[in-house]
């Protein structure tokens, strides 16, 4: 090839080698501007984090000077109640993560994977976030057998294990320890993951609990307050028979 013929060739295909230079160029800075601010957040979160650890009572008591004194009492309370509920709903959600870690690494140590402790533990800690610790157990313990055991038939018991844990997590432990820890129904638990990942997906999902258990507070005192209502006395009184309602007006003899 001559002179003549690679200048031609160049001169052919610079727009388009430009055009792809440009794309690829474009590709990276967006890469790299991504990751600039995935850096400065998990920067931020820790100080943010200590500066409203260090003010937080401060906070606390500048938004409980701004309401009005009519609803300060009550509101002071549903906070109070809401903190406590959120509380129980972490340490059961904890003692769920440890429960499906000790399973998973005695199920897989049983199956007969050399890194069940790796694998068990790793699955059970991200549990927190619904549906990872499934894929990251199913991930990691799959490719674990088949690096060990050279053999894809191996892959099924590693399957059925994680099947079992998910089941197990999703209908019996998480409804108890953590429905229980916050006053919800096993029932409740599950609707409100569901309909929590059907409305806002995967992120209603993670907080479909917490909004479930603040919720509840709010159902418990409005309940409270209608049960001591007038109205509510006065549809008690309409719906009593009418002998009651006849001893209740002569009093006792």
């Amino acid at each position: 090839m001559d002179l003549n013929q690679l200048t031609t060739m160049l001169s052919q295909h610079w727009q388009q080698a430009g055009g792809v230079a440009t794309a690829v160029l474009q590709s990276l800075s967006q890469s790299g501007m991504a990751v600039i601010h995935w850096l400065m957040n998990l920067l931020l979160v820790p100080v943010v984090s200590f500066y409203l650890l260090r003010d937080w009572d401060q906070l606390v008591r500048h938004v409980h000077e701004l309401l009005p004194r009519r609803v300060a009492e009550t509101a002071e309370s549903l906070a109070e109640e809401a903190d406590e509920v959120l509380g129980a709903f972490l340490r059961g959600q904890l003692l769920v993560m440890l429960a499906m870690s000790s399973y998973y690494s005695i199920a897989l140590w049983i199956v007969g994977l050399d890194v069940a402790l790796l694998v068990g533990m790793m699955a059970g800690l991200v549990g927190f976030i619904p549906y990872m610790g499934a894929i990251v157990g199913i991930g990691s313990g799959c490719l674990a057998a088949l690096v060990q055991f050279q053999d894809a038939s191996h892959l099924m018991p590693v399957l059925i294990v994680f099947g079992i844990g998910h089941v197990l997590e999703g209908t019996v432990l998480t409804p108890r320890l953590v429905g229980n820890k916050i006053g919800l129904h096993p029932v409740a638990v599950i609707f409100s993951a569901l309909a929590g990942g059907q409305l806002f997906g995967f992120l209603g999902v993670l907080l479909a609990l917490p909004a479930a258990s603040v919720v509840m507070v709010l159902l418990r005192h409005a309940h409270e307050l209608y049960l001591g209502s007038a109205w509510y006395a006065e549809i008690r009184r309409e719906a009593r028979p009418p002998k009651e309602l006849r001893e209740e007006d002569d009093g006792p003899t």
